[in-house]
């Protein structure tokens, strides 16, 4: 059983939780996290979920993704999500969310990360993952419209593949430049 915090709509703790998977109070909130993996040719790395789950079973989704547990910053459930599910040990000290979605139920925090992980050297979670690969954003679309990706909004995905470093025609984007105010 898991235990999440609940927040209210400016995203501050209320101090009070929630068993996962249970109705989310009216004006409460919950966290979740999804990490984008992308490597240097700008493909995303993509999970296909066990069979056993709850929800989406034996679907494709992003990298990773989890709710946030009781005390977690939304660093602190990105790198525990990272490191149970792939094996990945990657710090989040330095490290922010590159898009917040809000949802009817809370905030979903989407964060991009730029490496080169060798596939056979991922220590899938078997409980959650069962099998993981590269995709350019054709092949997610494609897995989208045969219903065998979790069914994100395009644009979304657009933007994740966009934030991953790369132009959707695939060529190299620049730096964004750092604004002051």
């Amino acid at each position: 059983m898991e235990i999440v915090d609940l927040y209210d709509i400016d995203r501050i703790l209320t101090g009070e939780t929630m068993e996962r998977g249970s109705k989310v109070p009216i004006d409460r909130y919950r966290m979740v996290i999804h990490i984008c993996i992308f490597n240097s040719e700008g493909k995303m790395l993509i999970q296909q979920r066990t069979e056993t789950k709850d929800s989406w079973a034996g679907m494709w989704d992003v990298s990773v993704g989890g709710s946030s547990q009781t005390g977690d910053s939304s660093r602190q459930a990105a790198h525990r999500e990272l490191l149970e599910e792939l094996g990945l040990n990657v710090d989040f000290d330095r490290i922010r969310p590159a898009i917040t979605v809000n949802f009817k139920e809370g905030f979903d925090d989407y964060y991009i990360i730029n490496m080169d992980p060798e596939l056979e050297a991922l220590r899938l979670q078997p409980e959650e993952v069962q099998r993981v690969r590269w995709a350019d954003m054709e092949d997610v679309f494609a897995l989208i419209d045969s219903g065998e990706f979790i069914p994100y909004q395009k644009p979304l995905i657009e933007l994740l593949f966009a934030g991953g470093g790369r132009r959707t025609d695939g060529a190299l984007m620049r730096q964004r430049p750092e604004w002051t105010y």
